[in-house]
């Protein structure tokens, strides 16, 4: 299969998606661009902030993208690329674009608040709980992966002690980066630059930001001293006003990845034009079991690798979770929910072409996702008349790319985990002004962020990776979660909601049968007799066997509360 092809016919789907069956949720759902959105209603100069929809949409696409759907159809490559494609397409349109979409919606009629307080108002307070408990728990292992790639992007040392200067050149960047994001936000914010304007110098800022840290990179620290800054910078960073820091950061860390994406183009269709190898050396299918990297079969191992690029959990977070405090109409919510997890998809299926054109080296097992990526972006473009000596340039701005989008992704995953904290600790229509004793001082920002960065980080530098092969299934367990939640809603108010049956269902289904597997394999290994895996038994084996049980029955409980909701119309309050 020719790459261009894939390219331009899965954009041409997902375009007529978004007109077709993105305007087709708005009508069923009731948009109604008369309401005041909480933004307004709500405003406070910190959290509820509206934005203007290019900036929120800077913000909502720089959190939810990151290193997701660049990593996912990389890794699922290994079943062919057909599987991939139809995943991406029809999981992005009908379960993921869905998904996002609706719960943004959910959350605006919820005045803002997170998908906790949905579940709380729509399916019962027990049931809020226990949502809660699990989608901290994931934001926390959010934080303490994406908080030790970064400090590992940061590291400008060696084991040996010499100094790395790729890595030193990532942090100067995003120092610079974030300098210049203030400076935005003060300008635009407060002494009432025109977007446009601002726009453009900010881009022109971009570009020099790029240019200065290639160039000069004086700071050369280790990796753990690294992670301290970032636990300080987080903190600071999710309690700060979002006009500060996190809308302008944001949305100037959009155009990295527009830019990136443009790259992407020109590098498949550029190639295409030259006659030069763009067809996709992946097979159409392998086998029905992954026969390189061990994912395992196709069902459900596809639909968990493939996360970010078709449908992904954390993205309900990120919509009801901040973007729903910034957005300024109700209309922008289809351009930003649905149409930003419709460019997930683009850029996932960028992602294929990619590794299709890198596929030797892939199979040989000597790169890794990031490598894949840019390699075979750099190596398309490079094919172009005239660009050929861009190839080393183009990687590193590549590399330099995905890695600065893991510090959005991590700042966001931190506030949205003091959210989730504080409402926790609340009943519906409270604020942490409102209470008194203790849970004033839990929820108390600076104390709910303080324990989510010590815990995040703490985790960080201490083994994460351990439990790390639970995330892929509890991310989709969130999802499916997410899409019942909705459902429930819209279906208390009496609009359709029959669009997320499928979708919801189907991922329950999903994660369920990826966890029952992960816990009877660790069992397997706990309960072997044969020495050479017993060997390999440490706390996370344990680790993952008791929590992967614990998801389980949190998945069934909470399907049930929300079954009988939907179906029997039983709206419990406790």
């Amino acid at each position: 299969m020719n790459a261009v092809l894939v390219l331009l016919i899965g954009c041409a789907i997902l375009i007529v998606g978004y007109i077709f069956y993105g305007g087709w949720l708005a009508k069923q759902w009731g948009v109604d661009d008369t309401k005041v959105t909480p933004a307004h209603e709500l405003e406070d100069g910190m959290d509820y902030v509206p934005a203007k929809a290019p900036v929120l949409m800077g913000h909502h696409f720089s959190s939810i993208a990151g290193a997701g759907p660049i990593n996912g159809p990389i890794q699922a490559a290994v079943f062919g690329w057909l599987p991939c494609m139809l995943w991406i397409l029809i999981g992005g349109i009908f379960f993921g674009a869905v998904h996002d979409y609706g719960a943004l919606f959910a959350s605006i009629r919820h005045k803002g608040q997170t998908l906790g307080e949905v579940v709380a108002a729509n399916i019962g307070e027990r049931a809020k709980k226990l949502f809660i408990i699990f989608s901290y728990l994931t934001l926390v292992l959010v934080v303490a992966a994406f908080a030790s790639i970064v400090a590992g992007t940061f590291n400008g040392l060696t084991a040996e002690g010499a100094h790395n200067d790729a890595n030193a050149s990532v942090a100067m960047v995003s120092i610079l980066f974030i300098v210049m994001a203030i400076i935005f936000g003060f300008c635009v914010y407060r002494r009432g630059a025109p977007l446009s304007v601002a726009t453009i110098v900010g881009v022109v800022g971009i570009v020099l930001c790029l240019v200065i840290g290639l160039n000069f990179h004086p700071i050369y620290l280790s990796g753990d001293v690294w992670m301290w800054i970032i636990g300080v910078y987080i903190l600071i960073a999710s309690v700060a006003p979002v006009w500060i820091l996190l809308q302008p950061r944001d949305y100037l860390s959009s155009f990295l990845l527009y830019g990136m994406m443009i790259i992407a183009f020109v590098g498949v269709l550029g190639a295409g034009i030259m006659g030069q190898n763009t067809a996709l050396e992946i097979p159409m299918f392998t086998e029905w079991k992954d026969p390189m990297t061990g994912l395992g079969t196709m069902f459900p191992a596809l639909f968990v690798t493939i996360a970010c690029g078709a449908i992904s959990g954390f993205h309900s977070l990120v919509g009801s979770g901040t973007t729903s405090k910034q957005l300024d109409h109700e209309r922008d919510a289809k351009p930003i929910a649905y149409g930003g997890m419709l460019i997930e998809c683009a850029l996932a299926l960028i992602s294929l072409c990619a590794v299709g054109y890198v596929w030797a080296d892939y199979v040989a097992g000597t790169r890794t996702p990031t490598v894949v990526f840019a390699s075979g972006l750099s190596g398309m473009v490079s094919t172009i008349p005239g660009l050929g000596a861009t190839k080393d340039v183009i990687y590193t701005l590549l590399v330099l790319t995905v890695s600065a989008f893991c510090l959005t992704s991590l700042d966001t995953a931190t506030r949205l985990a003091r959210y989730m904290f504080q409402e926790f600790w609340l009943k519906p229509g409270e604020t942490y002004k409102d209470v008194t004793g203790i849970k004033a001082t839990l929820c108390n920002p600076i104390v709910a962020t303080a324990i989510t960065v010590v815990l995040g980080v703490g985790l960080g530098m201490t083994g994460y990776s351990k439990i790390w092969p639970l995330f892929g299934a509890a991310n989709q367990l969130l999802a499916g979660l997410a899409l019942l939640t909705v459902c429930a809603w819209l279906g208390n108010i009496g609009r359709n909601n029959k669009m997320f049956y499928i979708p919801m269902v189907f991922m329950m289904i999903v994660t369920i049968w990826s966890l029952f597997q992960t816990v009877t394999n660790r069992i397997g290994q706990i309960t072997s007799d044969n020495p050479e895996v017993l060997a390999k038994v440490d706390w996370g084996t344990y680790a993952q066997a008791i929590l992967g049980t614990l998801l389980i029955v949190l998945a069934l409980f909470l399907a049930w509360e929300g079954i009988q909701t939907i179906f029997f119309k039983k709206n419990k309050k406790a």
